[in-house]
């Protein structure tokens, strides 16, 4: 005959050693007055801000696709704004950090476009009455966004003019220096021979191509070693408009495909305008110096 033995079952013991050894102790949480993760991250409120208008099943996509867009944006924004002062005070290293991560939210976005290209015509079509008059067109952080990436066009305020408190915010990024601008001082700053008529120009403007600026560029990357900082700087900044430039691709290609060339819920042209956004250059200089070297 066999011996018997006792056998604990793995769910029991075995499992509550793991948990003494180091595991999830429960007992030792008060949940009713400490921090929970969903506190923490406002969930309730989050979670809670979606409100589709139609019977249509897809427009939850639709509304969940422009309020993570929306988040990314803030976050863009947030490390945009650190990077430029971090510029201004002469400290490139958090700058060439901030940017990098500017340029990864930006591919994030950009894979974010194939999530709402499951949804068809067809689909759209169903909820598309009940979007009323508004469009992305009237997102104020994208405006900011552009604008602080040098894209300025003060025709942009008027989408914003029925929200005086944001109205404020785009004006003020239509009036302040960019990110460029503010690179292009340090250029100067550390003795290239900028252009006072670039140094001084109008903020309210689209940046111009400036023959100074492309000279300086051009004795940076001839000897990156002795200027390898400012060689990053140029580095991270073509990182970060190359994924601009995809997600604008995958914006008007998901557009496309989805409403062809309808006008857009805001009134814009949609995909036409679309396209003529793929052929504006945020940092004319560090694109055309790769030819003149």
């Amino acid at each position: 005959m066999r011996s018997k033995k006792t056998m604990n079952h793995p769910s029991t013991s075995h499992g509550e050693d793991k948990a003494a050894e180091g595991g999830w102790h429960s007992a030792k949480l008060d949940f009713s007055t400490s921090m929970s993760y969903g506190d923490y991250l406002s969930l309730d409120a989050i979670l809670s801000a979606q409100h589709p208008r139609s019977p249509d099943h897809n427009e939850m996509l639709f509304v969940i696709q422009h309020q993570t867009t929306e988040l990314w944006m803030k976050l863009a924004l947030f490390e945009l704004q650190a990077a430029r002062e971090a510029v201004r005070q002469d400290d490139l290293p958090p700058a060439f950090k901030m940017l990098a991560r500017v340029s990864r939210i930006m591919e994030q976005l950009v894979q974010a476009w194939s999530v709402l290209a499951t949804m068809t015509p067809s689909e759209y079509s169903a909820m598309r009455p009940y979007l009323g008059t508004s469009s992305g067109f009237q997102s104020y952080q994208y405006r900011v966004l552009e604008f602080i990436l040098g894209n300025k066009n003060a025709a942009m305020l008027k989408p914003h003019a029925h929200r005086p408190d944001l109205l404020a915010q785009v004006q003020t990024a239509l009036e302040t220096p960019s990110f460029y601008d503010e690179v292009v001082a340090l250029l100067a700053r550390r003795g290239f021979a900028i252009a006072p008529t670039r140094l001084a120009r109008d903020w309210t403007q689209p940046t111009p191509h400036d023959a100074s600026v492309e000279a300086a560029w051009l004795a940076v990357y001839r000897d990156p070693s002795h200027h390898w900082d400012l060689y990053e700087m140029a580095e991270e900044l073509v990182d970060l408009e190359d994924a601009f430039r995809q997600w604008r691709f995958r914006h008007v290609t998901t557009v496309e495909r989805i409403i062809g060339f309808k006008q857009g819920t805001g009134g814009t042209s949609g995909a036409p305008y679309l396209r003529k956004m793929l052929d504006v250059v945020l940092f004319p200089e560090l694109w055309q110096v790769r030819t003149a070297l």
